[in-house]
């Protein structure tokens, strides 16, 4: 079963995300992000690669507004972060993103069908479509089970049905195969490439392993010098 998105249109003309000049640096002066410029074309797909402490995951933190930009400019549908106030800022990640953790960040206490109606119940939306996305990641029937009865190739299909429960034009995922076995990260890539396209979300993922990147419509290489497309291998 797929999911159409009907009420986020694509206005292919407007960027789904862009960041102009994003500079992030923590204590003691030490700079991850220098003037990093970066586009997502409305519809696409990328992964994002590179060494440990480049500044990938950082870079997913500042659009998700996890933490906070020391310069430059983040733009979501044309939209500039900055123009808003703290709470404007934060209904539009609301409605617009939908963030994939490495650690799946369900929540233990609730049901599996309460994890994935979250982001409705943040955004005052009706939650029977939970139900609906559990039935697109697998999950029919499971929906009162609990977290610890689920394997972590199942929590993390919930992880993906709680991101793209609310319709999000948006998709940001951290490392989302890198807790996985072989099998289970081919399975989860295919069914969240699956569902990025069906939803007409964009998407950025950020991952270590070439063949999870290799899902993606491009691959990109994040350096000190910001990022690139990643070299053809020989």
């Amino acid at each position: 079963m797929h999911i159409t998105n009907t009420t986020s249109a694509i206005n292919a003309d407007i960027p789904a995300l862009e960041c102009r000049g994003l500079r992030k640096s923590y204590g003691h002066g030490r700079v991850v992000l220098h003037h990093l410029d970066f586009t997502l074309a409305a519809g696409e797909y990328v992964a994002i690669m590179g060494d440990s402490g480049v500044g990938k995951s950082t870079l997913l933190n500042l659009i998700a507004g996890l933490d906070n930009v020391n310069g430059g400019a983040i733009l979501i549908d044309g939209v500039a972060m900055s123009s808003l106030d703290d709470d404007a800022a934060t209904r539009l990640r609301r409605q617009k993103l939908g963030f994939i953790f490495q650690a799946f960040h369900v929540l233990p206490h609730l049901t599996v069908q309460q994890n994935v109606a979250l982001p409705l119940l943040l955004n005052d939306e009706p939650q029977a479509r939970a139900l609906e996305l559990l039935a697109a990641v697998g999950l029919d029937g499971r929906g009162n089970d609990f977290p610890r009865q689920l394997s972590g190739g199942e929590m993390q299909r919930v992880a993906i049905a709680r991101a793209l429960v609310h319709r999000p034009t948006l998709i940001l995922a951290d490392e989302p195969t890198g807790n996985l076995d072989p099998d289970t990260a081919h399975e989860v890539l295919a069914l969240l490439r699956q569902e990025i396209k069906a939803n007409g979300a964009s998407a950025i993922m950020v991952t270590h392993s070439a063949a999870a990147a290799a899902s993606a419509d491009r691959i990109l290489l994040m350096t000190a010098d910001g990022l690139h497309p990643l070299p053809a291998q020989s």
